[in-house]
């Protein structure tokens, strides 16, 4: 019986775990978790630390912050703050807050202008792109609200990570969740049939990565190596927004967003003109190339390819690629100096595809003629002009660079959208900020604003 062999199958007791044994082990396992998380920890204040890097002083030795500065509304309500406190009054500029609400609004009223008539023929309902445009211009305003009381400090601790949930939603692009519309995959489609585009967060997320490291390079981004980290930075963003979403516009925009605050951190421009001027050549040669050898793309099945082609010869493509840009021009042309009045445009009547979205610049120079597009450059410009103030007068470095970044986001868009409207370059789908119809676009873009006035609230005045 003592030699028989036990069967594999029998069923015997497990030997007993070692107590002592296991309490080590479990201790070397909450020991690993807990210098983790400390790690972690340090890190984030370390961050943190970095983010209040004061911002370089003017010429006189001293930030500027005098209550000469401040505009007129905002100055009349700090004032009225003033007397119930007697020290330093913390800023917040309402003058930033009324012009976003005044583009809102007004674009609202254009856009119901510009849709109405192509609503009613598909949807059945005039309203349609109004209400849901409306909806969702309430909701962003809400969230600029809300995060305009953030310090925004916070997001210095955490820019890694924003950095990396941005990448990760374009991926998501690639997947079965991702949306294909009018030919592009550049959506995720949400419950509800709605659709949230990924490349927004992008913008955001660069502006606050990129203002990060410029405040923790410091001197060291002045140098070759520390100009190519940050391109590298940058680049990685673009490239993960063309290669992922298939979006050449916006990864323009977040490369060139990259250059422009590195530029505004750097003591010496002459490497940026120089650099700007080494673009301009290229860009002229081209051209110039492309202007030669147009005879023999024209059969060229990219269509990147055939915006260039339909910019550089549109009449011989006044039917094909050209057709949205020329009625553009038509309407712009027909409008004059005052227009023909709000509601009278006749080529938003099916003459010009999409007019809601990057196009509706052109309905307005129709409606209200030159005039309205100097009334909505004088609003934009308006709007940059506080973004600078915030920048100028924000208490450190990380505060400056990312109102300096919303800037340049904001100029980027205009820019680009003015140019392509009027053919200066070929059509890249860049929307008109806060005027343009579009959801993802208009809710980043007033979080945005949120930042900005979060900033301003941790600006002091002082007499």
């Amino acid at each position: 019986m003592g030699n028989k062999r036990r069967n594999l199958g029998d069923t015997q007791p497990m030997q007993p775990v070692n107590p002592q044994r296991a309490e080590r082990a479990e201790r070397r396992t909450q020991r690993g978790q807990k210098n983790y998380r400390e790690a972690y920890e340090r890190e984030l204040e370390y961050r943190r630390a970095v983010s209040r890097t004061p911002a370089p002083q003017n010429r006189s030795g001293q930030r500027s912050r005098s209550r000469q500065q401040e505009s007129s509304l905002s100055a009349i309500i700090q004032q009225m703050r003033k007397k119930k406190k007697k020290e330093g009054t913390k800023y917040f500029d309402y003058d930033l807050l009324l012009v976003i609400i005044f583009l809102m609004c007004f674009g609202l009223i254009m856009l119901y202008s510009t849709s109405a008539y192509t609503a009613q023929v598909e949807n059945g309902n005039d309203m349609f792109y109004f209400t849901k445009q409306a909806i969702i211009g309430a909701v962003g305003i809400l969230i600029m609200l809300a995060v305009s009381k953030i310090d925004y400090h916070i997001y210095a601790a955490f820019h890694t990570e924003i950095f990396l949930v941005a990448m990760v939603l374009m991926a998501l692009v690639k997947t079965p969740l991702g949306m294909e519309l009018n030919g592009a995959r550049r959506w995720i489609q949400l419950p509800g049939n709605m659709s949230f585009q990924p490349a927004e967060v992008t913008k955001i997320a660069v502006i606050l990565f990129i203002s990060y490291k410029l405040c923790e390079y410091g001197k060291k981004a002045y140098g070759i190596r520390g100009w190519l980290k940050i391109g590298a930075y940058g680049g990685v963003a673009a490239g993960g927004v063309f290669v992922l979403t298939d979006n050449l516009s916006t990864a323009i925009i977040v490369m060139a967003i990259t250059v422009l605050l590195l530029f505004l951190v750097h003591p010496k421009t002459k490497r940026f003109v120089v650099f700007a001027c080494v673009v301009l050549v290229l860009a002229v040669i081209v051209v110039v190339y492309l202007k030669i050898q147009i005879s023999d793309m024209a059969t060229s099945t990219d269509f990147r390819m055939r915006r260039i082609i339909a910019w550089l010869n549109p009449e011989a493509n006044s039917d094909k690629d050209s057709y949205q840009f020329l009625q553009g021009l038509y309407a712009i042309g027909s409008g004059g100096f005052f227009g023909k009045g709000l509601g009278n445009s006749t080529q938003k009547l099916s003459a010009i595809p999409e007019a809601q979205n990057d196009m509706i610049l052109t309905v307005i120079c129709e409606e209200l003629g030159v005039f309205g597009a100097i009334l909505i450059l004088c609003l934009f410009g308006f709007m940059l002009y506080r973004l600078m103030f915030i920048a100028r007068n924000a208490p450190d470095l990380y505060g400056s660079l990312i109102a300096a970044g919303i800037f340049s986001h904001i100029a980027l868009q205009v820019i680009l959208n003015i140019a392509v409207v009027t053919g200066l370059i070929p059509t890249t789908g860049v929307t008109l900020p806060f005027i343009s119809y579009g959801g993802t676009a208009v809710v980043f873009l007033l979080a945005e604003m949120g930042i900005a006035l979060g900033i301003s609230s941790k600006i002091e005045l002082k007499d």
